[in-house]
């Protein structure tokens, strides 16, 4: 593990905003959601920017992300961003957003407000899934793995034989009206091949990377049995794969949204040893959930969670031993945008 010096970072974690942006009275605690953010030296958003993926909700969300004052926000999309799929767009689009007439373009003009040069100008990067490195303003080296990725809730195609995951995907119909980024919960897309989970098919053209290449996971999807249970069943709707693929990798952060009802966050620490071919629920010894004030995240505008060592910080997180895992979801399970930001304190690795 590397003794370089270790440098205090900010991150501002949001997930499922919506087209929500944070209120206008500054001075209202009503709600910890509100304006000025969090200053971080870079925020996280974790998917579902819009409701059905239309243009100028991604103007709208661009505009807020924009004003906050971080030097670098991360971006990625999640299952209601519609057009930033051009796939699931294409077959699903017009239907989705009751177009009387298909707008083939828009996923390119999506993609390209997110990629061009207003949002570059706003420190903003849309990540593509895959791994992302960033030399911070701080002086720290950011190493990040990002997918939009989540298990099939809507647009559900038999597959050609009946998993065992198939009453959890018949589940999760119920739950969404929109999946775009989808996969079969049969298919395992963040491990390679050699070490996907027994009995799914491997599909992964990114797959998380082993520890320790990685300091932060951003998925839109929540893992198996972390922050992921959904208050209609009461049942846990989270990525088993996903969790095998974060115990390989051991990131300091994974932050996620997806399951509003989720929100929070908890320290885990995962089982030791090299051997993944355990079931899902071996991977994790213990977890420690995070006790939130709630009016004092309602008076402060977030939730601070102090996770480094340096510059007077707490115990920090055991790089390699654990993970603190956070689910931003701004949005309420009555898509009410009430849930306060995260702001966490991360140790990270100098640049070089």
């Amino acid at each position: 593990m590397s003794t370089s010096p270790k440098i205090k970072t900010r991150f501002l974690i949001l997930s499922d905003t919506h087209t929500a942006t944070p209120s206008s009275a500054a001075n209202n605690n009503v709600t910890a959601f509100r304006s000025p953010l969090p200053r971080a030296d870079v925020l996280l958003h974790c998917g579902d920017l819009t409701m059905i993926g239309h243009l100028e909700e991604y103007e709208k969300t661009l505009s807020f992300i924009a004003e906050v004052d971080a030097p670098l926000k991360l971006v990625i999309a999640g299952n209601h961003d519609i057009s930033l799929d051009e796939e699931y767009y294409a077959r699903r689009g017009q239907s989705m957003q009751r177009l009387k007439t298909p707008d083939a373009d828009l996923p390119r003009r999506a993609r390209e407000l997110w990629t061009g040069e207003r949002a570059r100008a706003a420190g903003v990067r849309y990540l593509e899934e895959g791994t992302h490195e960033f030399t911070l303003m701080n002086g720290g080296k950011l190493r990040v793995y990002a997918s939009p990725y989540q298990p099939e809730f809507c647009d559900y195609r038999l597959p050609s034989s009946v998993s065992r995951w198939l009453f959890s995907t018949a589940l999760g119909m119920l739950l969404k009206p929109s999946q775009a980024f989808p996969y079969f919960r049969n298919q395992d897309r963040f491990n390679p091949p050699h070490a996907a989970t027994p009995g799914a098919v491997p599909i992964a053209t990114n797959p998380v990377p082993d520890f320790p290449a990685i300091d932060v996971m951003m998925t839109h999807g929540p893992p198996m049995n972390i922050r992921d249970e959904v208050r209609f069943s009461g049942g846990h709707v989270g990525c088993e794969h996903l969790l095998r693929a974060a115990r390989r990798c051991k990131p300091r952060l994974h932050c996620f949204g997806h399951i509003h009802e989720g929100w929070g966050a908890e320290l885990v620490t995962w089982k030791e040893g090299e051997e993944v071919d355990d079931k899902w629920e071996e991977h994790v010894t213990t977890t420690k959930v995070a006790e939130v004030d709630e009016e004092k995240a309602r008076e402060d505008g977030g939730v601070y969670v102090d996770a480094s060592e340096s510059e007077g910080g707490g115990k920090g997180v055991d790089f390699g031993r654990e993970t603190l895992m956070v689910n931003a979801s701004i949005m309420t399970v009555r898509y009410k945008p009430c849930n306060a930001p995260w702001v966490v304190d991360l140790d990270l690795e100098k640049a070089v």
